[in-house]
């Protein structure tokens, strides 16, 4: 313990805001110990105590107007990213020394700014995973602690140009934001550059031979490179500055070709203003780089536009919640989400956002869950019913007790498989990123070829001709195609409550010609009940469920949680509990021996030949469990599930559209046979273990085409993971061990065919953007090295290229628009 003196504050000696009158977070500074307001300051300053930076209060002379900049500048890089406190909200632990984090960049202009960044991070040493998206300038980071640190991380970021923030929705709408108010400023100096040039080139176009006199050409000449050269500087400033980082780290990007061909003809046209002699080419220099910054900023909008229903999950909790401090008493206080623990109990009002998942405890209301399950009908919720952070609350006040917080919620775990998905890269958009490598080196070979045969077949053209040459290629609308059309058709899909997981989900599900359907909790609502009980021993009805309920207390299976639902009082305990996977449990409970599950599995434990009745029900097409002990048969406990509303709506679109179908359920086969007959399904196979699903699946899949199985997500686990793509049902699993490719949030099957569609329209937008691409670079570049393009219109057609492909893209959002 520190002898120091303890200064009496009201305000955090840090940052300048009150100290809340239960917080005691001192940190000693310069020999006196000062209080902080909250762990985050604590953390900073100790930061800054522990870098030798404590002369920072000493020299400030005020309070920062944001939190964030209550930090030295020489901090934004060092300790503070490293400091546990501070990386709570981004950074993830993968393994014992292995950490992730969430990054946004800034900066990124094409897609050679993703490859340098991606290749550049990824040889630190200790880096050892590094995704960029190029549609969302989302990175995602991992890292081994022990050899690098994030900090380390982010100054190799800042080294090549670039910067790194920890993601979140508002720092990503900020750098947004700043984006589109800088370039709309460039746009401005350009295109009032370009309007006044044209006013002084024009007379000059027009002239005759001897209408207009040398001195007065050479006004014109002069006052246009006055007013080139600021759009040069300012406008074009982004060109030259990527360029030449490119050239000092030795790798090109689409900025390298840009800048040559602007500084070439601003260059020439300006030695021939000074010499007065030769032609210059300022019009073209002004009108390039305003169409060039025109494309982009238009580009950069509609981007934005297709990421922001990505971002809006981020958004969805409100920041303060109101708590009850003495529950049942009425009495509350506003308290930041982030405070909210497991057990607080929580009052929202009609209209607010649910800040967390938890439990109704009073009143009764609607909830609007549309933005985390697509479904845009109203859903009442009751004392005991779930509500989910991120709904929002309709009609009337809710007391809701709090089962989950923060990175533990529902909503969190869906951010998270999203940006899983959005930070893999399918092996489509993996090729692209290497053809537009390739492309930009065969063109600057082409542009250099092309300026020495002009140079020797006619010079005074051979200038603009290299110029149209460099600027008119577009590889950037070749490495736009797929990503931008991918990123939409996820946010379209997570709309309609189909969460993708994986990047290569939609290109599988597009290619799927067989859909293969488990049972329970996939084409039924895996809400068993027990309906009737037949008794094969001297026990009574309650003694039976008590004896499933305690050999099922550790099984998730929808059977088992049916069997508990049916007990009364307390369980009994059994040892040795253990589960043979598609086949039961067994246990022992006073020294004698206890299996349930499927009649021939119990059998092995009894011996001896089914019971009559037991036969008889299994005939009849229901779910039958059968309970046993090494003593006799005990009980049979015939089962229902109610079958989806809208499976056989979806299966028969599935089928309109070609697709196959089966079914491979663990349930008994005379309950799915009747199951497929009811459904006009031919391959409907009971009785499966899931060893068996894999084999099964396996054959199909040695038969040729893409295979998809819906499963439960956890349960099927081994089977989902052998398909091309697998999809879960996930209205009542636990998401976060979900790995399925694909996961249905809501409760209805009928959002499976309506994916399948936007898959197919998404993978068909991907090859019209890839032909468009490669159909425009082979057409233009021939036409620009025949000196048939001009600079302006060269520029025109590269920004044109690139604000196709996205706004091709943006089509797939007119779905929702129905």
């Amino acid at each position: 313990m520190s002898d120091s003196p303890v200064l009496p504050e009201q305000d955090c000696y840090h940052c300048g805001l009150p100290i809340p009158a239960d917080v005691d977070l001192p940190v000693e500074i310069s020999g006196t110990r000062h209080q902080m307001c909250c762990t985050g300051c604590q953390a900073v300053a100790r930061s800054i105590v522990d870098s030798g930076l404590t002369d920072y209060y000493k020299r400030r002379d005020a309070m920062p107007e944001q939190a964030r900049e209550a930090m030295p500048d020489e901090l934004k890089d060092l300790g503070l990213f490293d400091h546990p406190d501070f990386q709570k909200g981004f950074v993830k632990p993968i393994g014992e020394h292995e950490r992730e984090a969430a990054l946004i960049l800034e900066g990124i202009t094409c897609a050679a700014c993703i490859w340098l960044n991606e290749q550049h991070v990824a040889h630190q040493p200790g880096v050892t995973a590094v995704d960029i998206n190029y549609a969302t300038r989302r990175a995602r980071v991992r890292w081994d602690e022990r050899k690098i640190k994030l900090s380390d991380i982010l100054a190799a970021i800042q080294a090549i140009g670039y910067r790194a923030y920890p993601y979140d929705a508002a720092r990503s709408e900020q750098i947004s934001q700043r984006e589109r108010r800088t370039a709309l400023w460039r746009l401005f100096v350009a295109g009032f550059g370009m309007m006044q040039v044209m006013m002084y080139a024009f007379p000059v176009y027009i002239a005759d031979a001897g209408d207009m006199t040398a001195d007065i050409e050479l006004l014109m000449r002069w006052a246009s490179l006055i007013l080139t050269t600021p759009v040069v500087l300012y406008s074009a400033a982004p060109f030259f500055s990527h360029a030449l980082r490119d050239v000092r780290l030795r790798r090109l990007g689409m900025d390298v070709p840009v800048a040559l061909g602007v500084g070439a003809a601003f260059v020439a046209s300006c030695w021939a203003t000074l010499a007065g002699k030769g032609e210059v080419y300022f019009d073209s220099v002004t009108m390039f780089v305003f169409f060039l910054l025109c494309g982009r900023y238009v580009e950069m909008l509609a981007r934005q536009k297709a990421v922001r229903g990505v971002e809006e999950l981020g958004k969805a909790l409100p920041a303060f919640a109101e708590r009850l401090t003495g529950y049942p008493g009425p009495e509350g206080d506003k308290v930041p989400v982030s405070q909210l623990q497991v057990g607080d109990v929580i009052r929202i009002k009609p209209g607010e956002a649910v800040p967390a998942d938890g439990l109704v405890i009073e009143g009764d209301s609607e909830a609007n869950e549309a933005l985390l399950t697509g479904e845009s009908r109203p859903v009442p919720k009751a004392p005991g019913a779930e509500v989910t952070g991120g709904s929002v609350n309709i009609s009337s006040p809710l007391l809701v007790r709090v089962s989950r917080t923060g990175e533990h919620t529902r909503l969190a775990a869906i951010r998270q498989l999203m940006e899983r998905a959005s930070a893999e890269k399918p092996r489509v958009v993996q090729q692209a990123d290497r053809v537009a490598a390739y492309f930009i080196v065969a063109l600057l070979v082409l542009a250099v070829v092309t300026a020495a045969w002009w140079w020797w077949a006619d010079p005074d053209r051979a200038l603009w001709v290299f110029v149209s040459v460099l600027v008119v290629s577009c590889p950037c609308a070749l490495s736009l195609a797929t990503p931008v059309a991918l990123t939409v058709a996820t946010d379209t899909l997570a709309r309609m409550g189909v969460l993708v997981t994986r990047g290569h989900a939609i290109e599988a599900l597009a290619r799927t010609g067989h859909f293969v359907f488990d049972k329970t909790g996939t084409l039924t609502y895996g809400e068993m009940r027990v309906e009737g009980v037949r008794l094969f021993a001297d026990l009574s009805e309650a003694r039976v469920r008590a004896l499933a309920a305690g050999l099922e207390q550790g099984s998730e299976h929808a059977i088992a949680a049916a069997l508990r639902r049916g007990a009364a009082g307390a369980l009994p305990a059994f040892s040795g509990v253990s589960a043979v996977t598609g086949q039961g449990m067994s246990g022992v409970l006073e020294g004698v021996s206890y299996r349930i599950g499927r009649p021939g599995f119990v059998a092995g434990l009894v011996g001896g030949a089914l019971p009559p009745g037991l036969v008889e029900d299994e005939q009849s097409g229901r779910s039958v469990i059968a309970l046993g002990s090494s003593a006799g048969w005990l009980a049979a406990f015939v089962l229902s599930d109610g079958l989806r509303e809208d499976c056989p709506a979806t299966f028969e679109a599935l089928r309109a559209r070609g697709i196959k179908l089966s079914i491979f359920s663990g349930d008994t086969p005379s309950t799915v046979e009747a199951l497929g007959r009811q459904l006009g399904i031919e391959q409907a196979v009971g009785g499966m273990t899931p060893e068996g699903k894999h084999e099964g699946l396996r054959t199909l899949q040695a038969r040729g085409g893409v295979i998809a199985m819906v499963g439960d997500g956890v349960n099927d686990a081994p089977v989902l993971a052998q398909a091309q793509v697998s999809v879960a049902m996930g209205g009542g699993t636990d998401l976060a061990r979900n790995q399925a490719d694909i996961v249905l949030l809501g409760a209805r099957l009928g959002t499976l065919a309506e994916g399948f569609d936007v898959s197919r329209r998404a993978l068909s937008i991907i090859r019209q953007n890839l032909w468009w691409s490669f159909a425009y670079n082979f057409t233009a570049v021939p036409l620009a090295m025949f000196g048939l393009v001009t600079p302006w219109m060269a520029g025109i057609g590269m920004s044109a290229s690139s604000l196709f492909v996205v706004l091709n893209a943006l089509r797939l959002q007119r779905r929702l628009a129905r």
